[in-house]
């Protein structure tokens, strides 16, 4: 008999995720009838018998295919992980999706179940500050080397990259972040994708596509329905929701995941079962914030962009349908996110001013949550980045970072012009 918990249909009408994030993967006849999924708050389970132990230990460890038959220790899984794995790769209409206690852990585990020592990485560029470091300094400790393009790289440069690095070393990932943090450039990830089919074809070799999606998944952009293979979260943003949690993501094909999901047993950077009870509760009202706060966000950019004070807004709002950024977003995203760059007429000494004079929206780095969050890139996520670098990359000291909320959007406009007039 079908299990109806995990039923995407009625009869032949398809369900949408927001409708399945109220119940699909959990029954409530096995937690005596609660309406949600208890916090799970155990380290180990028990088995029937030996041989299910045997059994779950065989899908655990790989000697069987498809993974775990059923839940084991809290290294591994648990009902609050499984349920939440479940609901994330519903927005993707992917096969699987695996959850880690942070998103840096996420995209460090990706990272390493798929690239060996001696291997080169591309990517776009920028990445978020933690990203770059990570593949430089640590990466790089293991003979690992990077080559990187900017996130609105013409296809033909990209081409060119990739057949240069080819030549020298194996490519262990095609990495991407799309829109880039901080300046939201976006990437074509279909044109990246045919790229990298037409240069490999079915060679096993072939370098996974794995894009960040954090400004617009999963909402407004799917990068695994454009060509990607993996797409990554950090669930602390938009998915969280509540600036309340740490905690990431990554969807994708069964293949894809599973030396992920194989070496995240070995490390240990599952979520835990709290974190994962909270982020089910925010994947219910998902949709409802950013559709609330991307209407906040467009009000907001129309007011900045007249702003005498204002040299440009970052907003994908804003882009020229016959531009290039214009066509990739139309290709991929269904809305503009409410997270932008705002440049300023000036420097960091302007910035700065602007930053401390606003009183409703609060001077904090992350992004995606209820509330408006402000912050100064060049000094703060991205401090570390090397001057020269950031030059290359658009971050510049007149660029403030904008995440918008759901406060009421006259009042985030009252606040941006009390703030401006400091500047």
């Amino acid at each position: 008999m079908k299990d109806k918990h995990r039923t995407t249909r009625i009869g032949s009408h398809e369900l949408s995720p927001r409708s399945l994030m109220m119940g699909y993967g959990y029954d409530p006849r096995l937690s005596e009838g609660s309406l949600k999924p208890p916090i799970f708050l155990t380290s180990t389970f028990v088995f029937d018998s030996a041989a299910d132990g045997k059994r779950f230990f065989e899908g655990i460890t790989g000697l069987r295919p498809g993974g775990a038959e059923g839940l084991v220790y809290g290294r591994f899984n648990g009902p609050d992980q499984e349920i939440l794995e479940d609901r994330l790769a519903l927005w993707e209409g992917a096969e699987e999706a695996a959850v880690f206690s942070t998103g840096m852990s996420a995209i460090t585990t990706a990272l390493m179940a798929h690239v060996r020592a001696g291997d080169a990485i591309v990517h776009s560029g920028p990445l978020y500050a933690a990203t770059e470091k990570l593949i430089d300094a640590v990466f790089g400790r293991y003979d690992v080397t990077y080559e990187n393009f900017a996130a609105s790289a013409p296809l033909d440069e990209v081409r060119a990259l990739l057949e240069r690095t080819r030549e020298d070393r194996r490519i262990g990932a095609i990495y991407l972040e799309s829109p880039a943090n901080p300046t939201n450039e976006l990437v074509d990830i279909e044109g990246i994708a045919r790229i990298r089919d037409d240069l490999y074809g079915d060679d096993p070799e072939r370098p996974l596509i794995m894009v960040d999606n954090t400004f617009l998944g999963p909402v407004y952009q799917q990068p695994t329905r454009n060509g990607a293979d993996l797409s990554i979260y950090s669930l602390t943003k938009y998915i969280g929701g509540h600036s309340d949690l740490v905690a990431g993501g990554v969807v994708g094909s069964n293949d894809a995941l599973l030396p992920i999901m194989t070496l995240r047993n070995t490390i240990g950077t599952i979520t835990d079962p709290h974190t994962s009870w909270m982020l089910l509760r925010s994947l219910e009202t998902v949709a409802l914030r950013m559709e609330k706060a991307e209407s906040n966000a467009r009000k907001v950019c129309e007011f900045l962009r007249g702003h005498p004070k204002v040299e440009r807004v970052g907003y994908l709002g804003f882009l020229d349908p016959d531009s290039e950024q214009g066509r990739i977003y139309a290709r991929h995203c269904s809305g503009a996110g409410s997270t932008f760059s705002l440049i300023l007429k000036g420097g960091e000494a302007e910035s700065f001013r602007f930053l401390d004079a606003l009183q409703l929206v609060k001077l904090a780095v992350s992004l995606g949550g209820t509330e408006s969050l402000a912050s100064h890139p060049a000094a703060m996520t991205h401090l570390s980045v090397p001057a020269e670098r950031k030059r290359w990359l658009g971050i510049g000291d007149n660029l403030v970072r904008i995440s918008i909320g759901i406060e009421d959007s006259d009042d985030l406009i009252a606040d941006f012009e009390q703030a401006l007039q400091a500047v």
